[in-house]
């Protein structure tokens, strides 16, 4: 099984392309709630120690003003990137008043949406439509579900490799085209195969009985204040989650054929009006509840376990980018903040997920058939709620296989991608990272959800104590860490940046916030 990926992995390693493998980019984000000493959700501004969360490049906010949310640059390993995140997240912490960072995925939401703060990005035309988005998401599915957290790992592979892989599959056509194909075939086996995702680390099988408000649940007590599913992985990857749970009533699924099919998929949703977000209002009284009344407002509402990406100029559209320049690298969004790490995602995790890339990268990917994608969207369910469930059977191929088998499969076919990552390497990293991924697949206790379940029943907590204390112990290790003069000069040089880009760029407008938008979905080829 999956015969060819290990075939092209060959005949790479024979014409000495499989080298290139190694020389990919990494990049990670991750996203962490501002919490005060007791856990509620930071009521405070983003504090202006950081910069602006509108112009710096590595630290800004997502949905809420609590929500901070780091971005290390593209680094040539895992471990600069991880390195480069944990110098972000002790940076953040020096300037941080007596609050928390929340160190797992799920919130506490005590005193419900109405104490989400949407994200403020000052007055600017393209800060004010930052901020009008986030409150059509709060319109649209409520503000709680936008507090979840998580992370993402963004890769790419080297020109010097896709060069190489080119010349291998005997394609003569322009280089970016190739490259933006395969990596559309690589997004498609991502989620073939993405709820091993989950699975392996999903870290989110309790919640706070906060975020559900009193809501009508499946799930069951832990104790007084949690809920959990006993072999749920990832709550966060479930309904009860950001996903685009209104799918089915609003009618969009994005197309993942092509890279052209993509594009116009996403570009007819943002222009399709929907019944019931025009129900909302887009200005009303004088104000914008959100960017439009279509089925997405702009591209990145659409929810997906992974993206294509290129790197937009300044206001361009994602998707006009993606036509003009191709696909750069590939965002995993499936990742749970790993409560276990203070960083929230640990160098093992990294490179197996980089073995995972290349294999799916090399493995066939056909288009995804209506079935397949009915699939698709079971297993991940199935998985994120019952992962953990003995003889758990997922569809596959119009029939049904254990999870067990499938995913030892999987990892037994990426055994000789581990091997290939690890030449030059000391101590086998890719292997041992393999190994450790082999032994949760054979024994669920191993997994993250099980150790986080463990750990509560271990110290007698529900969830929210729990990731409480976790988040403590996560910021002593950041407030213990010793300094680096240089790089904490660099940071605050980026926070000086930001907050003088702002200022300019606030200055700068002269058109009016209804011109900027109209402009702005005017865009076109």
């Amino acid at each position: 099984m999956y015969l060819h990926a290990k075939q092209r992995l060959s005949a790479l390693t024979r014409a000495d392309g499989a080298a290139f493998l190694k020389d990919g980019l990494t990049g990670l984000e991750k996203e962490s709630l501002r919490v005060g000493p007791d856990g509620s959700i930071a009521q405070t501004p983003h504090p202006a120690a950081l910069g602006s969360a509108l112009t710096h490049p590595w630290i800004t906010t997502d949905y809420s003003e609590a929500l901070l949310e780091f971005i290390t640059p593209p680094l040539d390993s895992a471990a600069a990137a991880l390195t480069y995140l944990r110098d972000l997240q002790h940076f953040v912490y020096l300037q941080l008043k007596g609050e928390l960072l929340w160190s797992s995925s799920m919130p506490c939401v005590v005193a419900g949406g109405a104490s989400i703060p949407i994200a403020q990005y000052g007055t600017s035309n393209i800060g004010m439509m930052k901020t009008v988005y986030r409150r059509g998401l709060g319109y649209r599915y409520g503000r709680v579900m936008q507090v979840i957290a998580g992370v993402h790992y963004n890769y790419s592979f080297s020109g010097d490799f896709w060069k190489a892989y080119q010349q291998l599959e005997s394609d003569t056509g322009p280089l970016q085209g190739f490259v933006s194909e395969q990596y559309f075939g690589l997004i498609r086996n991502l989620q073939r195969f993405g709820w091993l995702v989950p699975y392996l680390f999903g870290a989110s099988p309790a919640i706070c009985k906060s975020f559900l408000a009193g809501k009508q649940t499946t799930l069951q007590d832990f104790n007084e204040n949690t809920y959990y599913s006993p072999h749920a992985t990832s709550l966060r990857m479930c309904d009860i989650g950001y996903q685009n749970s209104l799918e089915n009533e609003v009618g969009f699924k994005a197309n993942y054929d092509s890279l052209d099919a993509y594009v116009t998929s996403l570009g007819k949703a943002i222009k399709t009006p929907s019944s019931r977000f025009e129900a909302i209002g887009v200005k009303v009284d004088g104000s914008y509840r959100q960017l439009n009344a279509n089925m997405l407002q702009i591209e990145n509402e659409y929810y997906s376990s992974v993206r294509p990406k290129q790197v937009p100029e300044f206001n361009e559209k994602p998707t006009l980018a993606l036509q003009q320049r191709g696909v750069r690298y590939v965002e995993l969004r499936s990742l749970d903040i790993n409560i276990f790490d203070p960083q929230g995602i640990s160098e093992t995790q990294c490179h197996f997920i980089e073995i995972f890339m290349a294999f799916c990268l090399l493995h066939d990917s056909p288009a995804i058939s209506q079935q397949e994608r009915s699939e698709i969207d079971y297993n991940l369910d199935a998985v994120a709620y019952r992962g953990r469930e003995p003889g758990l059977l997922l569809q596959h191929n119009g029939g049904t296989t254990s999870l067990q088998q499938w995913a030892g499969e999987l990892c037994a076919a990426m055994e000789e991608f581990a091997t290939t990552l690890d030449q030059g390497e000391e101590g086998s990293p890719y292997r041992q990272a393999l190994q450790q991924q082999q032994a949760a697949v054979a024994d669920p206790e191993k997994t993250l959800s099980a150790q986080v379940l463990a750990g509560m029943r271990e110290h007698n907590e529900g969830y929210f104590h729990y990731a409480q204390r976790m988040s403590k112990q996560h910021q002593q290790y950041f407030l213990d860490l010793k300094h680096d003069a240089a790089q904490l000069e660099s940071f605050k040089q980026c926070v000086r940046e930001s907050l003088a880009q702002q200022r300019s760029m606030e200055a700068a407008d002269s058109g009016s916030f209804d011109d900027f938008l109209k402009n702005y979905f005017a865009q076109t080829l």
